[in-house]
């Protein structure tokens, strides 16, 4: 029912060490307000038959979001965080069931699009294993991203990164920066981690060099994580002087067509907080697509496939990296980290465990 759904992704967005309770609060007044099918529960008739993964709720609220960041919701606007609002949800809830009583066509097509966080504090977790790459290959990476969005981690060279005692990478000048605090461990960033070629895909790319695409990726933003809206405008900064390409295409077909090992380069997928989007038809070919390409991959052409995605309990995200080099333990999936849904603290894994083969 809708008022599962509200309350599950309530309890969702308490979680962790960035939760958003605003939004949590909201949900669960949402929840009650379905109970009694109200607004809130026929708002989500359209999307009933789609899965929990597909995080409707969420959809919904980035609708809202988008409307309130862009001033076409004044009475929201007084109460989120986001644009200098006081907070209180519970003085919020009778604004936004009376929006969702007549949605305007920016929240029902927000309710078709999966969301699109393109969260960039999971570049702090995924740079740690670009890092691993760099140190074992010692070559220029390619890196190829599905699920892209706007493209803002393929970005990922052109942050900072300090973990401390002389772990560093990136660019020093960037204006998005993690520093000591956000990592429990050392990485492996060295110099020789560089990324010579990027590319992305997604069904529904995001040009984030836009004013509307700007304002779609900061409506997927909870709007009580200012650091998180502060870390994406300076990333939308990063992104206006670097172009990246992002095909629209389905992740599968990407994947077969674009990523195969290549001499002289370090070929990586990477992906984050995506792979519960995909039919399991996609899945199953990507999987096979990566291990044929695997078996042909050489010291000289190495393939890695970098994943920062849910845990098999769903609490928290692990950075997995599986590599492939045409030696013995080609294959072998590596737990590099731990960290929240929106990347720090990433807590490093002491022992890169192989998993499976």
């Amino acid at each position: 029912s809708a008022a599962d759904r509200y309350r599950a992704q309530a309890y969702g967005c308490r979680l962790g060490a960035s939760p958003s309770h605003f939004y949590a609060d909201l949900l669960d007044a949402l929840a009650d307000d379905a109970d009694r099918g109200g607004p809130a529960d026929r708002v989500l008739a359209s999307v009933a038959e789609l899965p929990f993964e597909a995080m409707t709720p969420l959809r919904l609220f980035s609708g809202v979001h988008r409307l309130v960041l862009g001033g076409e919701l004044p009475d929201l606007a007084a109460r989120f965080p986001s644009t200098g609002g006081d907070g209180d949800a519970a003085a919020a809830v009778a604004a936004l069931l009376a929006v969702l009583a007549e949605p305007t066509e920016v929240i029902l097509d927000a309710l078709t699009r999966d969301p699109q966080t393109n969260e960039v504090g999971r570049s702090a977790a995924l740079a740690t294993g670009l890092a691993v790459v760099g140190a074992e290959a010692r070559l220029p990476i390619r890196l190829f991203e599905i699920g892209a969005s706007a493209g803002l981690n393929l970005r990922i060279d052109r942050y900072w990164f300090d973990a401390g005692s002389g772990a560093v990478w990136g660019d020093p000048e960037s204006v998005v920066r993690f520093g000591p605090d956000d990592y429990e461990g050392q990485p492996r960033f060295s110099a020789h981690t560089t990324i010579a070629e990027r590319r992305g895909c997604d069904l529904d790319p995001i040009d984030a060099s836009t004013e509307n695409g700007a304002l779609a990726l900061q409506s997927y933003v909870w709007p009580d994580r200012p650091e998180r809206l502060e870390r994406l405008r300076g990333a939308l900064a990063v992104a206006a002087r670097t172009r990246v390409e992002i095909d629209a295409a389905s992740a599968d077909e990407w994947v077969d067509d674009q990523v195969r090992p290549e001499a002289g380069s370090a070929t990586v997928l990477m992906h984050s907080i995506m792979w519960q989007y995909l039919p399991d038809a996609a899945r199953d070919r990507i999987t096979a697509t990566m291990a044929a390409r695997g078996s042909i991959a050489t010291a000289d052409a190495p393939l890695a496939w970098l994943r920062f995605e849910p845990a098999p309990d769903l609490t928290h995200p692990e950075t997995r990296l599986r590599c492939w080099r045409g030696d013995a333990d080609a294959g072998g999936d590596r737990l590099l980290a731990t960290s929240t849904f929106h990347g720090p603290p990433v807590r490093m894994i002491t022992a890169s465990l192989i998993i499976g083969s």
